[in-house]
């Protein structure tokens, strides 16, 4: 579920700053996330893999363009993730699943 955190998160952080690039998106929402679960040598790992991380126009080319209809299905795609991801966190909390078995 961190996972899709960490992607509903990059996302929209990219789509908010539209100068910034989808490695520092990612990595961004990588330090809110997952970072403070991996040891040193995954975190290095996951710096090594942002940088094969494609350039925006590339990754926005390749998901439909780069253009005001593309960004906002993907806001809206990333939206309802997010809503999905709240429920399910919800769900977690109250059954005190969250805290691991």
């Amino acid at each position: 579920m961190l996972g899709l955190e960490l992607t509903a998160m990059a996302l929209k952080r990219s789509l908010e700053n539209q100068k910034e690039t989808l490695s520092e998106s990612f990595t961004e929402a990588y330090n809110k996330t997952l970072k403070q679960y991996h040891g040193f040598i995954v975190k290095k790992m996951f710096g090594v893999a942002m940088m094969a991380c494609p350039d925006r126009e590339t990754f926005y080319k390749k998901i439909g363009g780069d253009n005001e209809g593309a960004h906002e299905q993907l806001l809206a795609w990333v939206t309802a993730l997010q809503g999905l991801l709240n429920e399910l966190n919800i769900f977690y909390a109250s059954g005190a699943f969250d805290k691991g078995l």
